[in-house]
């Protein structure tokens, strides 16, 4: 028999339906979220305890004190699990897809029940809706109304409407006919006989169908999750994607605790609405013992409102005067308060690199919100422009057949990650399987079976299409479908049973970490190359989102980096992702700047900001560089350095009475110790900042048979008899004159030439360029070594003495009066890589230049301004 393509002429209408009727659907979304973020946002209005004695108060009035009781208390809980703000999501949405059902379903119920004909036309399609799987209905929703909340409320609708029609026509054809026809003999009109009479005496069944209709709405809401409804749904959705124990028993206990409030409260309307109800009620209240009639008592409905109303005017007061919150500190407001909304497959890289931009975006300003989604979902959510971008698209390979059939609609905005793989791997006690070959032949030894991922993902569909018949192994093998989670845990009782087991995997995956795996080789290659991992958006974000397009576009992460920031992830815990992004950013200082630089300078300010330190240095290459390379960063800090140049007697004199606050280029304890050992009753030593120092004297390297300072003697006439030095006041000279030279006999032969730095560098240049023989008072790190071929004149008798460290030195009173600053010299420390090229940057400016020098430096080297100077949130 011809195979029947009834599945595509479906496709076929609704691709119709949404092409032809958008402006429809269109208008049902918007009137729909509008209703849902109305009632949301009056449910999420008041504090948690109040909101819930407000409940509490309507479940007395409904049932009793016992219930109203038992009601906060199961409110209470949901506050104390931390899903508040989910479960009052939920309730909105049932509260709006209840309200639309009961809208439509109970007219239709009254005319199915006063015309035969449509009753039996209706009954298929109420059959079909109320048997139809509930995740069908999530297909043409996402197709019509996008992600979020509008295709659940719809899909909801559907789902939950057959019991409230059928109900309420049953209802009426239960009333009694001799009423009905009493109402007509007394000449009654049928629409006064159906409000008067037959609707009133339907009324506990309707009730009992609205009941009903309430109970389906919340099933079918938690299954929205799915496709981005807010609330528990989500929640439940993330735990079973993730196996997550806790966190599924905890949004469970929610649900639960909403649908038997919601079962009892609809049930208990029907006594206040019905009037065969209230005469029950009122019997039943008369029988009641006198013990018993204290938790029975319901005040009236007078009384209830005025608590309702009290409790709503107090919730609404201490919404209006309690302290704002702020939310997440805000470094740079480049965003301004710009909503970008992240999608994410529930997979380790996925959730990394999505909380992780969380945190960058909402420091820059920007209003991020992120929502899991299943991989097709999350696809055809992108191309409808329901989600701005996901940064977890494994091309060109994995997600090939979704970037094929959407690519007209996205943009790809680069890849962050390279190095990938998709893979088959088993445990390394598995013997005698190295290669996807090896599994033909050992079906039994993995009871059939392959253990996958969602069946949504690329890499499933990969294997599915190619790689198991490409080695013959569909005929031997099932490829199990289920979650990344639950294939990790089933990896992880197998392993701990030293049990074979076989299982879908990818690299970089931290299972490899923890686990010794055998990765199967892929011969044939159907697995293809290797992925890297791309970010995706919408089309037109770039246009609409320039700056975090830029930043996206430049987003790179090395393995160490992706790994450690799952593993921080990990650590935290479910739920608590954004914590162990901050503990991973902490660890990681000036990684925020690299990936979200702020542009045109704007920085986030210290807490000191305002304060003006005075800072000192000498004319002395490294203390210039480190100088201007500080100020610059105060200043985006927010402070008001002034820097001024000294002596060395002079600064040391000025920083001990306090006429200067810090200078960072104290050599000890050698170089300056005579004057260390002078001041440093009235001085702090903050700390040093670069440990490989020394002094020395240099020459050209094309002068020969000069390898140590030995080897001057007798040769003052190819130096003239100088040595070249620096300011008269430095430590190195001091120690080169009453040591060094008398150290090795120079003193007669040679005469150090007082100067500057400047003027020994300008010296050495002039004789290089001659090719001069130049004798020069030098120190490492210097950026001449790097410019010269010079040699340092080995030390054999350590006249020089020790080396030194760089030490920041300040008045005593530095660390009371910048405390802040003062951390940040404390933890500040240089390489030798970056000193000299920091120097040179300064050398390439010029005189006067300085700033810009470092500028450029600070511009070539991302994120050093955040790890010199860190502002915590």
């Amino acid at each position: 028999m011809p195979r029947l393509e009834l599945g595509d002429w479906i496709n076929s209408g609704v691709n119709w339906l949404r092409d032809n009727l958008s402006w429809l659907f269109d208008f049902i979304s918007s009137v729909v979220q509008g209703m849902y973020d109305g009632v949301n946002s009056v449910l999420s209005a008041p504090e948690p305890l109040l909101l819930a004695g407000i409940l509490a108060v309507l479940a007395w009035w409904l049932r009793g004190l016992l219930p109203a009781v038992l009601a906060f208390a199961g409110f209470a809980l949901i506050d104390s699990i931390e899903l508040w703000g989910e479960a009052m999501n939920t309730l909105a949405l049932v509260l709006v897809a209840g309200a639309i059902t009961i809208v439509f379903a109970v007219p239709l119920g009254i005319w199915a029940s006063r015309n035969r004909g449509v009753s039996a036309s209706i009954r298929p399609v109420l059959d079909f809706m109320q048997t139809m799987p509930a995740f069908v209905y999530l297909i043409p929703g996402i197709f019509f109304f996008g992600l979020g909340v509008v295709p659940g409320v719809v899909a909801t609708v559907i789902f939950s409407m057959p019991p409230g029609v059928r109900m309420t026509e049953l209802g009426i054809r239960q009333v009694d006919a001799e009423l009905v026809e009493a109402a007509d003999a007394f000449g009654t009109h049928p629409r006064r006989t159906l409000l008067r009479v037959q609707l009133p005496l339907a009324l506990p069944t309707i009730m009992a169908g609205i009941n009903q209709v309430i109970m389906l709405a919340l099933s079918m809401v938690v299954i929205a999750g799915m496709v981005g409804a807010e609330g528990l749904g989500s929640t439940v959705f993330q735990a079973i994607s993730s196996v997550d124990v806790a966190m599924g028993f905890e949004g469970g206990i929610a649900v639960v605790i909403l649908a038997m409030y919601l079962d009892r409260m609809t049930s208990a309307l029907n006594q206040r609405v019905s009037p065969l109800a209230r005469r029950a009620l009122a019997k039943e209240r008369a029988k009641a013992l006198s013990g018993s009639r204290v938790l029975h008592w319901r005040p009236a409905t007078s009384v209830a409102m005025v608590g309702v109303v009290v409790l709503a005017l107090v919730a609404g007061g201490m919404k209006m005067f309690a302290d704002n919150d702020t939310g997440p500190t805000v470094s740079a407001n480049v965003g301004k308060g710009q909503s970008v909304n992240l999608g994410y497959i529930n997979w380790d890289e996925g959730v990394a690199s999505t909380f992780l931009w969380k945190e960058l975006l909402e420091e820059r300003g920007f209003k991020p919100k992120v929502q899991s989604y299943d991989v097709g979902a999350l696809w055809t959510g992108m191309a409808a422009g329901n989600i701005d971008m996901q940064t977890d698209a494994w091309l060109p390979a994995t997600h090939a057949t979704y970037w094929a059939k959407y690519k007209d609609k996205l943009e790809n905005l680069g890849s962050w990650y390279d190095k990938t793989s998709l893979e088959v791997a088993v445990p390394s006690y598995v013997k005698g399987v190295k290669s996807l070959d090896d599994l033909k032949s050992k079906s039994s030894t993995f009871k059939d079976k392959i253990i996958g991922i969602e069946p949504g993902a690329g890499e499933m569909k990969l294997m599915q299409d190619k790689v198991m018949p490409g080695y013959g192994l569909n005929k031997d093998y099932q490829l199990v479908k289920g979650s990344t989670a639950a294939m990790l845990s089933q990896l992880e009782r197998s392993y701990a049973k030293k049990e074979p087991i076989a299982v879908t995997l990818w690299s970089p995956h931290w299972a490899y970490n923890k686990y010794k795996l055998t990765k199967l080789k892929d011969p044939k290659g159907a697995f293809g190359k290797g992925d890297h991992i791309d970010t995706i958006a919408r089309k037109g974000f770039s246009k609409k989102n320039p700056q975090v397009a830029k930043w996206m576009k430049n987003f790179k992460l090395s393995e160490k980096q992706l790994t450690s920031l799952e593993a921080a992830i990990q650590d935290a815990g479910k739920g608590k992702e954004q914590q162990g992004v901050r503990a991973w950013l902490k660890d990681n200082p000036g990684i925020a700047s690299k990936l979200a630089p702020v542009p045109g300078g704007a920085d986030q300010k210290g807490k000191d900001a305002g304060a003006a330190p005075k800072i000192g240095y000498f004319p002395w290459d490294e203390d210039i560089a480190t100088t201007y390379l500080w100020k610059n960063i105060l200043e985006k800090r927010g402070y008001k350095p002034s820097i001024k140049q000294y002596d060395v007697g002079s600064m040391f004199t000025g920083m001990s009475t306090g006429q200067v606050d810090v200078e960072f280029d104290g050599w000890l304890p050698v170089a300056q110790k005579q004057y260390w050992d002078r001041y440093k009753k009235n001085l702090v030593d903050v700390g040093s900042w670069y440990d490989k120092t020394s002094l020395e004297i240099a020459v050209p390297s094309y002068v020969k048979d000069v390898k140590s300072l030995a080897d001057l003697k007798g040769k003052s006439d190819l130096f003239k008899g100088k040595i070249i030095g620096i300011e008269p006041g430095t430590g190195e000279m001091k120690i080169l004159k009453s040591k060094v030279l008398k150290a090795y006999g120079l003193d007669k032969e040679y005469k150090v030439s007082d100067g500057s730095s400047p003027a020994m560098l300008a010296q050495l240049e002039r004789s290089y360029a001659k090719k001069e023989p130049v004798a020069v008072v030098l120190w490492t790190p210097h950026w001449a070594y790097s410019k010269y071929k010079l040699t340092k004149l080995a030390d054999p008798q350590k006249a020089f003495g020790a080396s030194n460290q760089l030490h920041t030195l300040a008045n005593k009173s530095f660390p009371k009066k910048f405390p802040e600053f003062n951390g940040w010299l404390k933890k500040w420390h240089m390489t030798e890589k970056e000193l000299a090229s920091l120097e040179q940057a300064v050398q390439d400016a010029g005189k006067g230049n300085e700033e810009e020098g470092v500028q450029k430096w600070i511009d070539a080297n991302p994120g050093i301004v955040d790890k010199m100077a860190p502002v915590n949130p």
